[in-house]
């Protein structure tokens, strides 16, 4: 079959859902990653035929269903490096990247550091912050020892160090939590969207990623940020640093949560789209 007639199948297939744009990206990425075909291959020799297309034509019934195209090829990219994913993990997002840039541009790269990721999920964070400091210590802690499975193994294909915990921050006592640890940055992306917000969510989001991973009560939505400001109150070294990922709905609840945990120099700061995105504040 003709490459350009499998794309012309996509696009009746799938414009109505996702958009000319985006199904002309879904099938780009398929073809490279089933076929090992470039986007300029097939503008140099539109009239392409290839024999195997079985997997790319399997993955279109997947994106009928809305399942997202990572899921799909098994991998996606962040900050720059490549991550398995799978249902397990949640797949990472451009604001995150943000965070892990966040952190990087105030750490002095040249001083030995000690890091705490809290709810690693795909390790996303935690190894970005692996790679881009050499004289950091970067732990990462995750309940879902499925997710774990799936760092260690982005740790491993990323060629970084991380020591990965499996524990509940819901259930962590504080104190002597690691006896022989304090740490200097403690960052987070915890579970942050309320219940009530699922409405304003994709089906592609809802229907397949886990919702361990995303949701809290409406009645207590800063459930993680409370336990993971606690444990930081006791785990971090003086000066040392707490950033979050958080919902750009409770930015000022969040200043408000640090202020009564004693934080100091707490920064409220916008993602690319203008949004409370991210907070840290500095252990007095």
């Amino acid at each position: 079959m003709k490459v350009k007639d499998i794309q012309n199948i996509f696009h009746v297939e799938l414009d109505v859902l996702y958009g000319e744009e985006e199904v002309n990206s879904f099938f780009f990425i398929l073809i490279a990653h089933y076929n090992n075909i470039t986007r300029i291959q097939l503008a140099v020799n539109p009239d392409m035929v290839i024999d195997d297309y079985e997997n790319i034509l399997n993955a279109l019934q997947l994106l009928k269903k809305q399942k997202p195209i990572q899921y799909i090829i098994g991998e996606t990219e962040f900050y720059g490096l490549p991550f398995k994913v799978n249902e397990n993990v949640l797949i990472p997002r451009p604001e995150t990247e943000e965070l892990v840039d966040w952190v990087l541009k105030e750490v002095d790269n040249n001083k030995p550091i000690t890091i705490l990721d809290i709810g690693t999920g795909s390790g996303c964070i935690a190894i970005s912050l692996a790679k881009n400091l050499t004289n950091a210590k970067v732990y990462a802690l995750d309940v879902s020892a499925k997710a774990i499975k799936i760092a260690k193994r982005n740790a491993e294909l990323n060629k970084v160090t991380v020591k990965f915990i499996e524990a509940d921050i819901l259930k962590i006592k504080n104190e002597g939590f690691m006896a022989d640890v304090k740490f200097d940055i403690i960052v987070s992306n915890p579970p942050y969207v309320r219940v009530q917000e699922k409405a304003l969510m994709k089906a592609n989001v809802l229907d397949n990623e886990p919702h361990l991973a995303l949701f809290v009560e409406d009645e207590n939505p800063l459930l993680f940020y409370i336990a993971i400001s606690n444990f930081a109150s006791s785990n971090l070294n003086d000066n040392g640093q707490l950033y979050f990922e958080i919902n750009e709905y409770l930015g000022n609840d969040m200043i408000g949560l640090l202020s009564q945990n004693h934080f100091q120099k707490i920064k409220l700061k916008q993602d690319i789209f203008k949004k409370d995105r991210m907070i840290k504040g500095v252990k007095a």
